[in-house]
This record gives structure tokens, sequence and C-alpha cells, in this order.
């Protein structure tokens, strides 16, 4: 609502607005940033991320297999 009672539309934007803005403030900060510089930075992010499930399953399947051990050796019973 403005001061008068009436509701407005919201404001919009266009993101790369903001991509322009933060670049702008980079280069007045003495950095110089290049939008691609580096190739697409999808491939070695998905890679880490891939790394890291592989290394969090391999915790997890330790657990559970020293789980089924300590479980397995209980409930051994010799005949």
């Amino acid at each position: 609502m403005d001061g008068d009672g009436e509701t407005t539309a919201p404001e919009t934007f266009n993101p790369w607005s903001i991509v322009n803005l933060v670049f702008h403030h980079l280069v007045s900060e003495g950095l110089h940033p290049v939008l691609g510089e580096a190739g697409d930075p999808g491939a070695p992010a998905s890679r880490q991320a891939s790394e890291q499930t592989k290394r969090d399953l391999e915790k997890i399947r330790a657990a559970f297999d020293q789980e089924l051990f300590r479980k397995g050796a209980r409930s051994t019973v010799s005949c």
C-alpha cells in the first residue's frame, strides 16, 4: 500500500541487473571478475559433490558393516 491506502504493484527487477551491480562494485574495489573465465562451474562442482557423496557412503557402509558384525557375533550359536 502506498501513503493514500492504494495497493501498488510489487517492485520487479532483472536478475542480471544485480550481477551488473556486483561486477561494478568488484571493479571499483580493484578486482576484475570475468563471467565464465574458468568455464562452466557446474562440472567441477558436481564432481566435488560426487566425491563427497562417495566418501559419505563409504563411512555409512563401514558403520553398517560393523553393526552387523557385532550383532552377528552375539547371535551366533554353536551346535
